[in-house]
């Protein structure tokens, strides 16, 4: 008998990534989206929890354009926060382990070094504050849990940096990208793969790891390096390019801050689970595979 997990989120692209994903013998994701799981309303969250035996839930469901949520703070809080707090509480009465996806932006982003998952956390801004909402509700809930932060996520579908710097490649010939800002890129297949494995052993195992974890692609760039590889790459490819010209922050004005360093942790994610992510680039590659070809 088939054991369903189910995805909220799914037509983001994560939750694209998750229904893609190989799953284990005997487990299948039922991705819902929108239309079919209301997440601003909680009954509807209960009643979808409630309605099936699931193995596991995993929230791929997240409000995550950063500046409108500066002044679009409900939608923000409904999604980000309000409806984890409804999953986990539904989950906690049915027994059923929730992953839940957050975000680097619950930290401030203020020094050197990766961020390990007990630093202490001060989001700047409401999609960051919104999402720490979220967690602190999955925490508190009595259901068993994983939330796993990540951070830069890109992938061959959906609106994310990859696909823009290609399509503004095609149209200029130099392109202004923010150099001060560093982190890991994360490709959405990579993280999919990751929240399969801990959703199946929080669902086959009851003494499974539970708490805080950290996913990201391995090593470190600004979004300038990140630009500069998706073009390195794209060129082997046949693909579109354009020269970068490395910027600061100051010179990006936008209505919402964004962390100086985004780089996360990996260790407790490696000695929990055995998950050690390959490099950002070699990623890269996989989804440039995707969206132009393989190297000619």
């Amino acid at each position: 008998m088939t054991r369903p997990v189910l995805v909220t989120g799914a037509t983001g692209q994560l939750g694209d990534a998750l229904r893609r994903a190989a799953w284990p013998e005997g487990f299948a994701a039922v991705a819902l989206d929108r239309a079919a799981l209301d997440l601003a309303d909680p009954g509807a969250i209960a009643a979808a929890v409630a309605g099936r035996r699931w193995a596991a839930v995993i929230n791929a469901a997240a409000y995550t354009a950063v500046d409108k949520a500066e002044s679009d703070q409900v939608a923000a809080w409904q999604v980000n926060a309000l409806a984890p707090a409804a999953l986990a509480a539904a989950c906690a009465r049915a027994d059923v382990p929730l992953v839940q996806v957050s975000t680097d932006y619950v930290f401030p982003g203020d020094r050197d070094g990766a961020w390990e998952v007990d630093d202490a956390v001060a989001p700047l801004g409401v999609y960051g504050a919104s999402k720490l909402g979220g967690e602190l509700a999955v925490r508190t809930s009595g259901a068993r849990h994983a939330i796993v932060r990540t951070a830069w996520v890109v992938s061959a579908h959906g609106h994310n940096f990859v696909r823009t710097m290609l399509r503004l490649a095609a149209e200029r010939d130099t392109l202004r990208v923010v150099a001060d800002q560093r982190g890991s890129p994360t490709a959405a297949a990579d993280l999919a793969v990751a929240l399969v494995r801990i959703a199946v052993r929080l669902a086959d195992d009851a003494a499974a790891p539970t708490g805080t974890f950290h996913f990201s692609n391995a090593g470190a760039t600004s979004w300038a390096g990140f630009a500069e590889e998706i073009f390195r790459q794209s060129v082997r490819r046949g693909g579109p390019s354009a020269a970068v010209t490395p910027i600061a922050t100051a010179d990006y004005p936008t209505p919402a801050r964004r962390p100086a360093n985004s780089l996360l942790g990996l260790d407790a994610i490696g000695a929990a689970y055995g998950i050690h992510p390959r490099r950002w680039e070699a990623a890269l590659g996989d989804i440039l595979n995707e969206l132009i070809g393989a190297p000619k």
